[in-house]
């Protein structure tokens, strides 16, 4: 039986490649990375494996696999994780930086138009149209990862209690989470198929052989520090990571807003398990409801910012963040404050993702094929689902009504809506824009940019209030 007959692309392993020739892979791949983790993480396959062979397909979902399972943003931390197989620390943090840094100038420079601009009636029924339309694709995003995620009847069932657990009973997201990979884990390690999943984001044709690539099958020598380079690592990243909260701490106490900033996105940077939609639902329960540093309506504003820019979803965040101190700049002008506050939430989110990479890298690439690890991460998948279900149910409640309220019986509290505060014009332009992403097919941006035009032309028809 040859390679062509069973699908595998037959090819002599490319040639190797330098820091200064992947930094423009790199950069390409950056400016390329719209629309979310599935289409971050597609683009990166179609790349890195399709095009570049720089790794192959198993591999490369074993890499996507630790990612998933880490706190933070799963799309940046795959890069960091490839980037640091090819070419150690410093390659690592190329990728890693490359694929923040574009999204974090855009959305440094949306914020400014925001607060400057934001009450003028176009900008903010550019707005109004945005939000409308990010309730498509964060059911894109049910479906996407349910599609992968709940092949199996129990996938499904704990899919089902995820969202019961997070939206009727308020259950901490990370507690949820924590227990899908605990029964994902003992599940494979019996041996048991009932969490396993197909990939994300790969191609449907032919499997690039991990063989047939620049990397090849074999462990790198860096997979393999001294206990002293392990503790190093660990020392250096923490250092860089903690010593500004700490510093914001002691000098500002720990009610300043930049203190509080600091304290929460570095909490949030240990908890959010599951990836970017993970980290949303996350953020958008604790800096709308607990600190009230922006409304709901603002969040879907930033939310939309981050799904029209390249880059990591969750570099919403940054808004929240300069929204945040903005809005509390004590001496400093409000603009600066903002941008400090900005850049600090970018700081202490994103740090500690290349700590858990270059820290745990070298144990998981051992790990290759473990199915307990592989268990766990197909269920901490399948409880996802749940989770941005909620996410999207959120979402719709904030976007298509202009009142909800509180609903208590005993345990059970969860939000309901107010049905004579509905709000037509956006109905009109969430059904629209899910028509558009569900039965047209259409891009990610172009459904976005048209909800966009779409609401700057109710300004104009003037039946925007």
């Amino acid at each position: 039986m040859t390679a062509a007959t069973i699908g595998v692309v037959p090819s002599a392993r490319p040639q190797p490649v330098t820091l200064r020739q992947a930094f423009w892979v790199w950069l390409r791949i950056a400016l390329l990375s719209f629309g979310g983790p599935a289409g971050q993480i597609a683009v990166m396959h179609r790349i890195l494996v399709d095009e570049k062979r720089w790794i192959g397909e198993q591999r490369f979902l074993h890499a996507l696999n630790y990612c998933m399972l880490l706190p933070g943003p799963e799309a940046q931390q795959l890069a960091t994780y490839i980037g640091w197989l090819m070419h150690r620390t410093r390659g690592g943090i190329l990728a890693g930086a490359l694929f923040i840094l574009p999204g974090a100038a855009a959305i440094m420079a949306l914020s400014w138009i925001y607060v400057l601009y934001g009450r003028i009636g176009i900008v903010s029924a550019l707005f109004f149209g945005l939000k409308a339309a990010v309730l498509a694709v964060v059911l894109q995003a049910v479906v996407r990862i349910g599609g992968r995620a709940l092949t199996t009847a129990p996938a499904r069932l704990l899919a089902v209690a995820a969202f019961v657990l997070i939206f009727f009973f308020a259950a901490p997201f990370p507690l949820i989470v924590l227990g899908a990979g605990v029964i994902g884990w003992w599940s494979g390690k019996q041996g048991n198929t009932a969490f396993r999943s197909g990939g994300h984001g790969g191609s449907k044709g032919t499997t690039v052989a991990d063989a047939d690539t620049l990397l090849g099958e074999d462990l790198p020598a860096h997979a393999r520090p001294t206990w002293r380079e392990t503790a190093r690592t660990a020392l250096i990243w923490l250092a860089l990571w903690l010593s500004p909260v700490a510093a914001l701490l002691i000098a500002l106490g720990p009610d300043n807003v930049f203190s509080r900033i600091a304290t929460f996105f570095s909490t949030m940077a240990t908890v959010t398990f599951g990836g970017a939609y993970a980290v949303l639902a996350y953020v958008a329960q604790q800096a709308v409801e607990n600190h009230a540093w922006l409304s709901p309506a603002e969040m879907l504003d930033g939310l939309g910012m981050a799904e029209t820019t390249p880059g990591p979803l969750i570099m919403v965040l940054q808004f929240v963040g300069f929204l945040g101190a903005y809005r509390d700049s004590g001496a400093l002008s409000p603009l600066v404050a903002g941008t400090l506050g900005g850049l600090l939430a970018t700081w202490v989110t994103f740090t500690p993702c290349f700590l858990w990479i270059f820290l745990g890298a070298p144990f998981i690439e051992r790990l290759r094929g473990n199915a307990a690890v592989a268990g766990a991460l197909s269920a901490i998948t399948a409880a996802v689902v749940g989770v941005v279900l909620n996410l999207a149910v959120w979402f719709a409640l904030h976007t298509l009504f202009r009142q909800t309220v509180m609903l208590a019986i005993g345990p059970v509290r969860f939000d309901t809506p107010v049905l004579d505060s509905v709000d037509p014009w956006a109905m009109l332009l969430a059904s629209a824009a899910v028509f558009a992403v569900f039965v047209l097919r259409a891009n990610i941006f172009v459904t976005l940019a048209g909800a966009s035009a779409a609401g700057i032309g109710l300004h104009f028809l003037g039946v925007l209030a």
